[in-house]
């Protein structure tokens, strides 16, 4: 029995980051992704035996991740991504979000991309769940097309329409937001 808690607590030190970042960008609330990130892993242990090999471990744990939030979201008919429209605008006077420097320490430099991420990930808030994990996947994880695909069950197709329709909502809402000079 001890050697399954060892080998079970190993699979959650190599998952749990991945798993944090698909609750993260899918549950908005502190509290609901506690619960979530709880029961993930539940079903993950109940699940083991039934892993086939047929992916890599963390895309299964990913994959089950994936699959609880977006139970979750509809159990409490949260926005997913359906009837989501490409042109969404935000509510007017959200204003200049920009945060200020808060460390003397740091360079321009380093100040600057700081700056630039957090206003990013403020614009990312603004996406759906589903279309926010895909942005971040993509482009935070830096996982491909395949991968992404076999955590979402979304065919190469659909991905693509999507992170582009996320784009396009961003790239609005941070031109609506900024001067072109200031990002």
């Amino acid at each position: 029995m001890g050697g399954d808690t060892q080998a079970f607590s190993g699979i959650i030190g190599r998952t749990e980051r991945l798993v944090a970042h698909v609750v993260c960008k899918m549950i908005s609330h502190p509290e609901d992704r506690k619960d979530i990130v709880q029961d993930i892993y539940i079903k993950v242990f109940r699940n083991l035996a039934g892993f086939r090999f047929q992916s890599q471990l963390s895309t299964w744990v990913a994959q089950i991740a994936y699959h609880t939030c977006l139970n979750f979201l509809e159990k409490k008919q949260l926005l997913i991504y359906n009837n989501w429209d490409a042109n969404y605008d935000a509510a007017e006077g959200q204003g200049n979000n920009k945060l200020p420097a808060t460390a003397h320490h740091e360079t321009a430099s380093s100040l600057l991309r700081k700056e630039k991420a957090a206003i990013i990930n403020q614009a990312m808030e603004q996406l759906p769940p589903v279309f926010r994990l895909l942005v971040s996947l993509y482009h935070q994880e830096e996982l491909n097309y395949h991968e992404i695909g076999q955590i979402t069950g979304l065919p190469e197709g659909t991905l693509k329409s999507y992170l582009f329709r996320a784009r396009q909502s961003l790239r609005k809402q941070l031109l609506r937001d900024f001067k072109k000079d200031e990002l």
